[in-house]
């Protein structure tokens, strides 16, 4: 299986200024997840895509390959995930490179553990899923079948749309929520269904202690300190 690693960087962030360089634990922000993609021996290859130069030039003095420019209308706030994706593709495609999947590296999650980006492709070359992405357990409190909505009444629904709540926290089925760390996704998937998922969606379960999506001033300040802890 061709996987090509995609780590999307662009320099408008709004929430913490500048933060794809921003140094975090003595390095910049990038430099986290461009170490992890390095590591890893079943990408075929791994590009940043970026709108920005400081960004660009960054990566490449990293030993990251840039092979375009991101283009301003997909580098803005509501620029998606897919959009990125698909274009890298295209432009792979009209070079005569083909891929069978996108592995997609946020750098707003820096902390990945060791190997985690192999395992996940292991799993996914294994197995017949449109796509992959990494998950953490949700706490039994926040479980979906302990989640409430609202209805047009004003009462509360459970969310699941069960009659019955489950009363004891050992019968709860284990609910996940997205980490963020990592997507992998099949090219077909990406570029005919156009879609990030599609309908098999796979899955690895991230375990370490560390976890941060950093997306406002308060999430950097949590994961400095998950740094400063880890040098105690």
């Amino acid at each position: 299986m061709r996987v090509l690693g995609i780590i999307p960087a662009r320099g408008g962030s709004k929430g913490i200024p500048g933060k794809n360089i921003k140094a975090l634990g003595g390095k910049p922000l990038l430099h986290y997840t461009i170490e992890a993609a390095k590591a890893s021996r079943l990408l075929d290859r791994v590009i940043l895509s970026s709108d920005d130069a400081e960004i660009t030039d960054l990566g490449k003095s990293a030993g990251l390959e840039v092979p375009f420019v991101r283009p301003a209308h997909l580098a803005t706030d509501q620029s998606g995930s897919l959009e990125v994706v698909q274009h890298a593709l295209n432009f792979f495609t009209q070079k005569g490179k083909v891929f069978d999947a996108v592995c997609l590296l946020q750098p707003t999650t820096p902390f990945r553990e060791s190997g985690s980006i192999d395992k996940a492709i292991q799993k996914f070359a294994e197995n017949s899923f449109d796509s992959l992405i990494s998950v953490r357990e949700v706490p039994a409190e926040f479980n979906p079948h302990w989640v409430f909505e609202a209805d047009d009444k004003a009462c509360l629904q459970i969310a699941t749309g069960e009659n019955e709540i489950i009363k004891r926290r050992q019968e709860l089925p284990k609910g996940y929520f997205r980490d963020g760390s990592i997507y992998l996704t099949k090219t077909d998937v990406l570029l005919k269904q156009h879609s990030l998922y599609g309908k098999r969606i796979g899955y690895i379960l991230s375990k370490g202690e560390r976890f941060v999506n950093l997306d406002t001033p308060e999430d950097w300040i949590k994961a400095e300190k998950m740094l400063s802890e880890n040098k105690k």
